[in-house]
């Protein structure tokens, strides 16, 4: 690993969105080290070390090793895929499977991302009957993984078809959420198939 000046520093969680960024920083073979805010929505020792970087309090937020500060896991993501493009985590802006590649990233960070930050803490956006707010955005991230399950390719073995990216680092991470891997397997076959394949892919299952 280069020198710690040289280094990405990621603040994350284990579990949470920063997986994603963490996964694309190692396919992208990129030098980093974490710092873990376990416990970062909660004051605390933890929460403070993030606000000092990002007033937001959000995961992932990565520092560059000029020191700038990216946050929004998409958004990394395809600096990350621009910063090194012959590693293919995203299609090159003249490939055919460019305009789909970019459609669906942001879907992923548009429909169906909301529906944690809504549904995991309805208390903060909705008085009185927070339940009702939960359980509508559990029902509706079904409905969204339901559609998305008719967009890919029954052949695979990737979102794009035979080329892994970007997007498959996004189904390996999320079908690990609400509503679960179990739930995927029995309604979503394929996306279970490309998370089963990406979690066996040897340069990112550590993560």
């Amino acid at each position: 690993m280069t020198t710690p000046e040289l280094s990405f520093v990621l603040y994350g969680t284990p579990g949470w969105g920063s997986a994603l960024t963490e996964a694309a920083l190692v396919w992208c073979d990129q030098p980093y080290r974490v710092e873990d805010v376990t416990g970062f929505t909660e004051p605390g020792p933890a929460r403070d070390r993030l606000l000092a970087i990002n007033p937001l309090a959000q995961v992932p937020t990565l520092v560059l090793p000029d020191g700038a500060v990216m946050t929004e896991s998409a958004a990394i993501g395809l600096w990350l895929a621009d910063r090194v493009p012959a590693l293919g985590l995203a299609p090159l802006p003249d490939h055919p499977s460019r305009p789909q590649f970019l459609r669906w990233l942001v879907w992923f960070a548009a429909a169906i991302y909301p529906t944690f930050t809504y549904g995991d803490h309805p208390e903060l956006w909705a008085a009185g009957d927070t339940e009702t707010l939960r359980n509508a955005t559990h029902a509706r991230r079904e409905d969204l993984w339901r559609w998305f399950e008719t967009q890919v390719s029954e052949a695979g073995p990737w979102c794009l078809g035979e080329t892994f990216s970007l997007l498959d680092i996004y189904v390996a991470v999320m079908t690990r959420w609400r509503p679960r891997r179990r739930w995927f397997a029995e309604h979503c076959p394929r996306l279970t198939r490309i998370a089963l394949a990406a979690d066996a892919v040897p340069k990112i299952a550590p993560v």
